[in-house]
């Protein structure tokens, strides 16, 4: 029992980590665009953020429910070291897609992670495919063209809104509404994203018995799911604010605006429904959308084409990692020590290599910088020009 208790404890530590690497690698969703037109200071921006995270992890309970009883099903005898198995997993694919500073999915990293861990350690049946493909799937393909579209729409009626209207006005007043648009994707960032480690600890509470199955998950781990998410928004993952930021496009305040609004109503609105969205693909569509539907309607295809493959691949990815994960973790002791050691040594190194080319607060709307790591577009008879990163839609 002492060993189930020790493993369980190290299981809830790894949950939370995973929770913090969410909240740094997810800071961009709400923020990245108001930092990029100057809405609020990165360090104002990333302060906010993490407040209205921690508040959200209190709104709902609803997606928390969809991981511990619904992905997964209780009854085919998981144990600790699987979930353990499942985090490591996710954990790693967040810092390698930080690393690359691409803007990736934290909750489908978990959710891949939990099926292949799931699916190694208690077989197929184990996993609930159906709600996998209604909750998960289906939202992950739908989601960012339903915010991309109403983020294109809002931000073609936004210009046509304010087309006579003074322009430093007009910009000084979306700035402001940036404010509150950005402010409302936080709390619907801790609403959905927080609840996701709620789940997971709350699944390894059910799968040693000290919760009974459908449980809801405690006051204790609502309000560190929260802390936790909230302390990682804190950080900052300027790497990915760039990305998001200055890096699909050329985002102005009315564009801004639009597509934090878009992306707010698109992830209150599943949250409210139990649909475990990805919030990095909300964002993203939405911010896509918004470039498209500006006055020179571009984007910097080479970055969203990456981005794209990016989010193919995190599920499979993550399941891949976390099944040999599982594989390992279920031989024992040595084998659960091996896991960790592993999750050890492959952060550290990831955040020795980060920290060659350092991103933050001060260089994080360098569009130079964010240039350079953007492969060109180049036709057959192309001569390479720094222009060329941009592409007309």
């Amino acid at each position: 029992m002492e060993h189930i208790s020790f493993l369980v404890a190290v299981v809830i530590i790894t949950a939370l980590a995973f929770d913090f690497t969410n909240g740094f690698h997810d800071t961009a969703n709400a923020m990245a665009t108001s930092i990029a037109t100057g809405a609020l200071r990165p360090k104002v921006a990333v302060a906010i953020a993490a407040v209205l995270n921690f508040a959200g992890a209190f709104l709902s309970v609803k997606v928390a429910t969809t991981i511990s009883g619904g992905i997964v099903n209780e009854k085919t005898g998981l144990h600790p070291e699987i979930i353990f198995a499942a985090l490591v997993g996710a954990i790693l694919w967040n810092l390698l897609t930080w690393l690359r500073g691409l803007p990736s999915s934290s909750s489908h990293a978990l959710y891949g992670g939990l099926i292949g861990a799931t699916v190694v350690g208690v077989g197929m049946h184990g996993v609930n495919f159906d709600t996998v493909v209604t909750k998960i799937l289906i939202p992950a393909i739908a989601s960012p063209f339903v915010a991309g579209l109403a983020s294109w729409g809002a931000t073609k009626l936004a210009y046509a809104i304010t087309r006579k209207g003074n322009d430093a006005a007009t910009t000084k007043g979306f700035k402001t509404g940036q404010v509150f648009s950005s402010s409302l994707i936080s709390l619907a960032h801790g609403t959905n994203d927080a609840q996701k480690t709620m789940g997971i600890i709350t699944l390894t509470l059910v799968s040693v018995g000290a919760l009974p199955k459908g449980a809801l998950p405690p006051t204790w781990v609502i309000v560190s799911a929260g802390a936790a998410i909230a302390l990682g928004t804190y950080m900052g993952g300027w790497r990915i604010i760039r990305s998001m930021g200055k890096g699909l496009a050329d985002i102005q305040a009315p564009q801004g605006f639009a597509s934090e609004s878009a992306a707010a109503t698109v992830i209150l609105t599943s949250s409210h429904m139990g649909f475990g969205l990805s919030t990095t693909q909300v964002c993203s569509g939405g911010i896509m959308g918004a470039g498209l539907g500006g006055p020179k309607a571009e984007l910097r295809w080479s970055l969203v084409r990456r981005m794209v493959y990016t989010w193919g691949l995190t599920l499979p990815a993550a399941a891949l990692v976390s099944g040999g994960a599982a594989l390992l973790a279920q031989q024992g002791t040595w084998g659960v020590v091996l896991v960790g050691a592993a999750l050890v040594t492959g952060s550290g190194a990831m955040w020795m290599i980060s920290r060659r080319q350092p991103v933050d607060a001060d260089n994080v709307n360098d569009v130079t910088a964010v240039e350079a790591t953007i492969p060109v577009d180049l036709g057959p008879a192309a001569t390479p020009t720094p222009a060329s990163t941009t592409v007309a839609a």
